[in-house]
């Protein structure tokens, strides 16, 4: 087989399930993430203690284990997902509960002064936070988010581990059937590159365009 057959191959099979996997992941890690940020941060305490569960079980536990236990475990009390919604559950619970810690931090980091300004406008809590507060923090955010999202990419090639023929699934495909391991493992380290290299360069006209006019 041939060096762009093996890239086609790649290609045709495997690059629809990985940016499927990564879209819905992304967009679920980042909603958790600012949900389980803000809640962390609740002057409730039964919201901060739900809060608090979720980010240590999910940090504190391998991403491969979750990817398992939701597709092999579950299904024995009868809860049952499909191969694509186990990855997209998994890696955006996973991820949910670092991108919450970034979430949490940059409000905090948010200078005290602001907040008491808005208190002498006779600005509500909401208020506060929507206009005021998360526009500053989201500044903050950019960078890391961004960085959570590279990870996250990266981190699809597990869910080869729950047979979903993913770039890494297709790719040890056909390094078992053409056994030229180099060939095949460089195209993919190529086509994850490609696919990263947007994703990252968009995050980082994000920042600017956010940070633009900030001191």
């Amino acid at each position: 087989m041939s060096t762009y057959e093996i890239f086609a191959s790649l290609i045709k099979v495997g690059m629809k399930v990985t940016v499927e996997v990564t879209i819905f992941s992304a967009v679920l890690a980042l909603a958790l993430g600012f949900i389980s940020g803000l809640a962390r941060m609740s002057k409730y305490k039964v919201i901060r203690v739900i809060s608090s569960v979720y980010i240590e079980i999910f940090r504190g536990t391998s991403l491969l284990v979750q990817l398992f236990w939701i597709y092999f475990a579950l299904p024995i009390v009868g809860i049952r997902f499909s191969a694509v919604s186990t990855g997209v559950l998994a890696i955006g619970l996973n991820y949910g509960a670092y991108c919450s810690e970034i979430v949490r931090s940059a409000i905090q980091a948010v200078p005290t002064g602001q907040t008491e300004a808005c208190i002498a406008l006779n600005m509500t809590r909401a208020q506060r936070m929507r206009r005021v507060i998360i526009p500053q923090a989201f500044a903050m955010m950019i960078p890391n988010l961004g960085n959570q999202l590279i990870e996250l990419l990266k981190s699809t090639s597990l869910v080869s581990m729950i047979t979903l023929t993913d770039l890494t699934y297709q790719a040890n495909i056909l390094n078992a059937t053409t056994f030229e391991t180099t060939k095949v493992y460089s195209m993919l380290l190529i086509i994850y590159f490609l696919i990263g290299l947007p994703l990252s360069k968009g995050m980082k006209l994000l920042e600017r365009i956010v940070s633009e006019g900030r001191v």
